[in-house]
């Protein structure tokens, strides 16, 4: 799946046809819709990982993806079926060894030189929002969810990176990028244009029906280029926004700010943490210190 956690929350009727689904969904389904919907011009051809068995109807959305393989812990007979339709008979399906456990040490070769580090198998939880620095200090119970979506994200998504999340999805992800304010930007360009694919001129542009999934993917893409976009962005609030380590420069919270952002996680413990909690009172954002990196390499 494309990086994102999501939570399998049911999708609205307007999600449902930004994502090209029809019908009901399972828990699961929901899921995957959500995970692949946050970046779908990068999901094109992915290679899919499932938390629980893989059923009919999340295999249903699947069947109609361009994805290159699968991985799940089972698969119902029906979904098996079907993917094993998939590609003429050579998509791949893979079966997770539910009783692997991967060692406790990570090690890697790169020119001859070995190093090691200690696996990242810290909890993360909504404990980790127990400091907050700010003076605003209401995070409600969906901020935290979102919060929590973007710290898993980031735990598996290459450093240096930031996620914004909302609705219990992720919807824009800045990942291995050389500085904190270009992971900021890029991933805030990328949330800007999931709002923007909700937009009610965009969810009425006309497709003849032989137009594929990914064809109609590229024309939103390009059509979004060309919308007067402020009026309808502004209108987005209570985005959150979790960043893998500190931020060390308050451009990072005013970018933030112009997508909505309204709740900040990060680790805190950069030399200039008070100029960041500073502009965060100034535009009313509630942020925790999580005391907890994630930086994945």
């Amino acid at each position: 799946s494309p990086a994102g956690a999501a939570l399998g929350l049911p999708l609205n009727p307007i999600l449902k046809q930004i994502y090209f689904v029809e019908g009901d969904l399972s828990p699961l389904a929901c899921a995957y819709a959500r995970a692949r919907g946050a970046d779908r011009m990068s999901s094109f051809g992915d290679f899919i990982a499932l938390s629980d068995s893989c059923d009919l109807a999340t295999a249903k959305l699947i069947a109609k993806e361009v994805s290159d393989g699968i991985i799940a812990p089972g698969y119902d007979p029906e979904a098996m079926e079907l993917l094993k339709s998939k590609r003429n008979g050579s998509y791949t399906i893979l079966q997770i060894e539910e009783g692997y456990r991967p060692g406790s040490i990570e090690t890697k070769e790169v020119y001859g030189i070995t190093f090691e580090q200690g696996r990242n198998e810290l909890p993360i939880d909504e404990s980790l929002f127990e400091r907050i620095v700010t003076d605003n200090k209401e995070i409600p119970a969906s901020a935290k969810r979102d919060l929590l979506v973007a710290l898993i994200t980031l735990k598996y998504t290459q450093s240096n990176s930031v996620c914004y999340a909302i609705d219990g999805q992720t919807i824009g992800v800045g990942a291995g990028q050389q500085s904190r304010i270009h992971c900021t930007r890029l991933a805030g360009d990328k949330a800007d244009r999931w709002k923007l694919r909700q937009h009610p001129t965009v969810l009425a542009l006309p497709f003849k029906e032989e137009i594929g999934r990914a064809d109609r993917d590229n024309a939103i893409d390009i059509y979004l280029s060309s919308m007067e976009q402020q009026d309808w962005l502004s209108q987005w609030k209570g985005v959150s926004l979790a960043s893998d380590a500190f931020f060390p420069f308050d451009d990072n919270i005013l970018r933030a700010h112009q997508s909505g952002v309204t709740y900040i996680a990060q680790p805190g413990g950069s030399i200039r943490d008070q100029s960041i909690i500073d502009a965060c009172n100034e535009l009313g954002i509630a942020m925790t210190f999580t005391g907890l990196r994630l930086f994945h390499h």
